[in-house]
């Protein structure tokens, strides 16, 4: 019996420690310029401007998200979040024009978004091309499988499932499910 009391001494301990840790991460960032609303809880991530973020209230988000903005600097975030929404392990948004969430979204670990890539004219090296950049946008409800993909000027309307694994590089109507590697319409969501 002691041995439990013992235990859950324990428990209780690093439950405070852990909670005290993500308030001070949280007011750390606040105070960079990084919007965050109440009852979300920050782990430890990896922000390039902290001002270039907003995140709402009610978020779940886990361990190792990476939240890197490239683009010229501009005011308000380039980067929002909505309510209630969860982004699970090692997401990572590379953005240099912008991304909006929508509400109670559902992003599974390990997924990327990235808004820009490289021109490819002849004659020029690769690294000194000009970036294309167009935003990426994602409405309410919105479920990611593990390890999606979303690439730059794509729309993924209301409530659409995109499937583990997909690259998606058009944008998707409201309540529709695509899959695959580019992702295509492979169904639509019904009551």
């Amino acid at each position: 019996m002691t041995y439990l009391v013992q235990q859950g001494g324990f428990v209780l301990r690093f439950r405070y420690w852990a909670s005290m840790v993500g308030w001070l991460r949280k007011s750390w960032y606040t105070l960079l310029g990084m919007q965050v609303g109440s009852g979300t809880v920050l782990p430890k991530l990896y922000v390039t401007w902290p001002n270039q973020v907003a995140i709402g209230q009610n978020c779940t988000l886990e361990h190792g998200i990476y939240f890197k903005f490239d683009g010229i600097w501009r005011p308000g975030p380039a980067i929002r979040i909505g309510d209630q929404t969860f982004i699970g392990t090692g997401c990572e948004f590379n953005i240099s024009q912008g991304i909006e969430i929508g509400n109670n979204a559902l992003i599974a670990s390990g997924c990327r978004f990235v808004d820009h890539d490289h021109g490819m004219l002849l004659g020029k090296p690769m690294h000194k091309q000009p970036s294309v950049q167009q935003a990426i946008k994602l409405g309410n409800d919105v479920w990611l499988g593990c390890h999606v993909v979303v690439l730059k000027g794509v729309e993924i309307g209301e409530g659409a499932v995109v499937a583990a694994g997909a690259i998606v590089t058009k944008s998707i109507l409201p309540y529709e499910i695509w899959a695959g590697v580019p992702a295509r319409k492979i169904g639509q969501r019904t009551s």
